[in-house]
């Protein structure tokens, strides 16, 4: 499997590796809405293009290798993760959060004013839930790349069309948008040792609830398409 913007894609698609959802993702789909709907085409061989390269290939096997020893972009034993200045956590806390968007969505927000709760979720049930909502893929690029390995800081926006349902609320078929900053640290080997993110959740999670609630039997017949559980 070759994948243009994922070089570790087709690298380790024959290898021994546990994935999580049984086979190696497919960014087909994603991939032809990144390019129809990106702002900025980054030369082969630039800082942009090595950066985005590296933020997805990282993003590509965080999302689904199961084992981080398998993860060739990371530092396994030193990697920490955080978000909007929290506590960093390593590997393992990372796995036991449930991995996947998880992470990405952590909240202080009381339970009962969560449009989404991360404390809920687990990494089959998140993905299912964004994959279905984003048949098309949630593509990213980066924007502005403003410093350089070892201390990588960029500029990203990620993108989809929200086609399917979310928690209970009715597609919208509109454009939704994050925008943010992430600072990636890499060690002597350019592996990553350190990932920090800033940005707003409610960029994202704003727009999928603004659909009409659905009934149970209704969100269950638009999302138990098959083909959806394997985009990226």
């Amino acid at each position: 499997m070759e994948d243009k913007y994922r070089s570790y894609m087709h690298e380790d698609a024959e290898k021994n590796i546990k994935w999580k959802f049984g086979t190696p993702p497919n960014y087909d789909v994603v991939n032809k809405l990144f390019e129809e709907g990106r702002t900025q085409v980054w030369p082969p061989g630039s800082l942009e293009e090595e950066v985005q390269s590296l933020v997805k290939n990282w993003e590509m096997e965080i999302f689904h290798k199961a084992d981080s020893g398998d993860i060739r972009s990371i530092d396994a034993e030193n990697y920490t993760f955080s978000l909007n200045g929290r506590k960093p956590i390593n590997s393992e806390e990372k796995r036991k959060l449930g991995g996947g968007y998880i992470p990405l969505l952590q909240t202080s927000l009381p339970e009962k004013m969560r449009p989404y709760d991360p404390d809920k979720e687990t990494a089959e049930s998140s993905h299912k839930a964004f994959t279905t909502t984003f048949p098309r893929g949630f593509a990213l690029e980066v924007l502005q790349v403003y410093s350089g390995p070892p201390v990588v800081v960029y500029k990203f926006r990620h993108w989809g069309y929200m086609e399917g349902p979310f928690k209970g609320h009715a597609p919208t078929g509109e454009k939704i948008e994050l925008y943010g900053m992430a600072i990636f640290t890499l060690n002597d080997d350019k592996k990553v040792v350190k990932v920090e993110f800033f940005y707003d959740p409610a960029e994202l999670l704003g727009g999928l609830i603004k659909g009409s609630v659905l009934q149970g039997s209704d969100e269950e017949a638009v999302s138990s398409c098959p083909i959806l559980r394997n985009t990226g």
